[in-house]
């Protein structure tokens, strides 16, 4: 049984070595079109990015233009059959990473594959400052369009560890930075009842004085209330004696014929 297990094993494990060494084999037409394909990525496509690179067409040449501009004005000036949106997408990937490539030498090497309706090629460029891919995709038919068109930067493993700590450093970063932000605003909640407390003394304290100035006003209005009825109570009094003199004076019984108009101090 062991020995079954044994050869089972080995025989899965020949296969499947003998599948990671085949190669992909293609018709004589996919070849044909393979092989258009290069030339058009290295004759066609790096040629007309390559004078967006170094300046010889304005990055923003096309920046006003339709997409079906675009596209006619590439088919008729450099014979490349290009959607017009990926051609100015293209435009942006070339000369954002011109800064760092330089401008394309040479290519070193390719690689092509067929993925279902399109034809990817892997162009390996040599530039004056840094080493890039070119990742150029096609459509896979008679037309060969271009569909796609980017340049990737090569960077060594050293700079990829150095860019990776870096973006680690910055998100350690802005993690304790955020949780130092909430452990303040968190420490801020305790003085909310202390603030709570000096605005409600202040508004009692507010509310005390006005009831006092209320109580002293009225105090004063009454005062002046009463002082007002006991002159008014005087002058009646007043009136009331000094008709009675004229009546006894006059002889007359009463004073109802006698109407008072105004009582004045004589001073002598």
């Amino acid at each position: 049984m062991r020995k079954f297990l044994c050869a089972i094993a080995a025989l899965t494990l020949a296969l499947g070595l003998t599948a990671c060494g085949s190669e992909v084999k293609y018709t004589d037409y996919e070849q044909s079109k393979i092989d258009y394909a290069v030339s058009l990525a290295q004759d066609g496509v790096l040629g007309v990015m390559g004078s967006f690179m170094d300046g010889s067409i304005p990055a923003d040449a096309f920046d006003e233009y339709t997409n079906e501009e675009v596209a006619y004005v590439i088919s008729n000036n450099f014979g490349l059959q290009t959607d017009g949106y990926a051609f100015k997408n293209a435009i942006k990937s070339f000369t954002k990473a011109a800064p760092e490539v330089g401008t394309i030498s040479a290519v070193r090497g390719y690689d092509v594959s067929i993925d279902g309706d399109q034809i990817i090629v892997l162009l390996d460029v040599d530039g004056t400052k840094r080493d890039a891919q070119a990742e150029i995709i096609f459509s896979n038919d008679m037309f060969m369009e271009l569909e796609s068109a980017a340049l990737n930067t090569n960077y060594s493993f050293g700079e990829k560890m150095r860019s990776a700590g870096l973006n680690t450093l910055i998100g350690m970063v802005t993690v304790f930075v955020v949780l130092i932000i909430i452990i303040c605003v968190i420490s801020l909640f305790n003085l909310i009842p202390v603030i709570q407390k000096k605005l409600e003394a202040k508004k009692a304290a507010k509310d005390a004085t006005n009831t006092g100035i209320d109580k002293a006003v009225d105090q004063i209005v009454r005062q002046e209330t009463a002082q007002e009825a006991a002159e008014v109570s005087g002058d009646d009094a007043l009136v009331a004696v000094i008709a009675a003199a004229i009546a006894a004076y006059e002889g007359a019984e009463g004073t109802d014929g006698f109407v008072v108009r105004s009582v004045r101090k004589v001073r002598r």
